[in-house]
């Protein structure tokens, strides 16, 4: 089977004067850093309504943006209102995998789409990624793995500013991912934030952390075709099994996946690679790209571990294109057909389709 077409290939998802929703279907957030996402939401031309679950606080678990019901309760209000063009995940955390068993898909997948046609945009990432693959097996429209306005690396960073807004409100034919935003020589002509809706952090004055592998490298050459999936390693492999598991590629589509994780030991990270090796989660994949391991260890722990599992495949796999936690994380189209491009001895380059296309064959570039 091809890679679907992808329909914001030269349709921007979003225009200026549309709705858009923001909740927290995962961990709560504070009142500065809504206030700093309703504000960055709105200098952009949209109109901006604000779910109950986004300041809430689960009387039980207070890690979670209130209760199940409310926070399933405002994704579902937001999704299904025929005048919301987006649904804005505020921040990650944990909670996301918790609202799915209680979705009805089939009313999801009919309130897709705007009157005008145009597919509704989910977006967010980190935990997030339980609703992204969920939406991808379930709804079957574009979804944006991007950072989210209610962390304080948004509100630090111009240029992770831009590149969503970018994502948002332009068409994504064509776009590249290339690494770090800071690496990729992005703009940052955007003003910044108010200082309280910012933390302090390495990011703002530019220093690099130690424990991340930002460099962006070909770990197997080659060159490949697919539609792009994945996200963050942890909810992956925390969903095998799960009603929207299912194995990319699997189904004669061509599969490109994404990975990356936050705060995990190399033990860890091995344990959960080894899970989805062991599930067989890769057999089908047309190509890897491996995006920021931030705050996870070790570098040379980590850089050893990627090479073990993924040096020696025989499909192309890219790492540090900083996908993911990374400071300066770049968002991107989950959902649509990409092109990865992995040469020997080069710098790998991930760029979204404009049409579908059959897979590239395989092989050193």
């Amino acid at each position: 089977m091809s890679a679907p077409a992808n329909p914001f290939a030269a349709q921007a998802p979003l225009h200026p004067g549309d709705r858009v929703a923001i909740v927290s279907p995962s961990s709560p957030a504070k009142r500065e850093h809504l206030d700093a996402a309703v504000g960055a939401l709105r200098a952009w031309g949209l109109e901006v309504v604000v779910g109950e679950s986004a300041l809430a606080v689960d009387e039980r678990a207070s890690y979670l943006a209130g209760s199940d019901e409310v926070r399933r309760r405002d994704l579902v209000t937001a999704w299904t209102d025929p005048a919301v063009a987006a649904v804005v995940a505020l921040r990650g955390g944990y909670g996301a995998m918790r609202l799915l068993d209680g979705l009805d898909f089939r009313a999801l997948r009919a309130a897709a789409r705007l009157p005008d046609g145009r597919p509704k945009l989910l977006t967010g990432s980190s935990d997030i990624t339980a609703l992204h693959r969920a939406w991808q097996a379930w709804i079957g429209v574009p979804t944006l793995f991007s950072p989210m306005p209610g962390n304080a690396v948004f509100a630090d960073s111009a240029r992770i500013r831009a590149d969503v807004r970018a994502w948002m409100l332009e068409p994504w034919g064509g776009r590249t991912i290339t690494g770090a935003l800071d690496l990729a020589g992005a703009s940052a002509a955007e003003p910044a934030l108010a200082p309280e809706a910012s933390q302090a952090s390495a990011s703002a004055a530019g220093a690099r952390p130690e424990t991340d592998l930002r460099a962006p490298t070909v770990l197997a050459p080659g060159t490949a075709r697919g539609v792009l999936t994945g996200g963050n390693l942890s909810l992956i492999a925390a969903s095998l099994g799960a009603p929207e598991d299912s194995r990319p590629g699997a189904d004669g589509t061509p599969a490109i996946a994404v990975l990356e994780d936050v705060d995990e030991d190399p033990q860890r990270l091995d344990n959960l690679l080894l899970q989805l090796e062991r599930s067989g989660w890769f057999e089908s994949l047309a190509g890897i790209v491996l995006g920021s391991w931030q705050d996870c260890g070790d570098r040379a722990a980590i850089e050893g571990l990627l090479r073990e599992y993924f040096a020696e495949r025989a499909i192309p796999v890219a790492a540090g294109l900083g996908l993911g936690h990374d400071p300066e994380a770049p968002a991107v189209g989950l959902g649509v057909p990409v092109e990865l491009r992995a040469p020997a001895g080069g710098a790998p380059v991930l760029e979204v389709l404009g049409e579908p296309a059959p897979p590239a064959a395989g092989g050193a570039a």
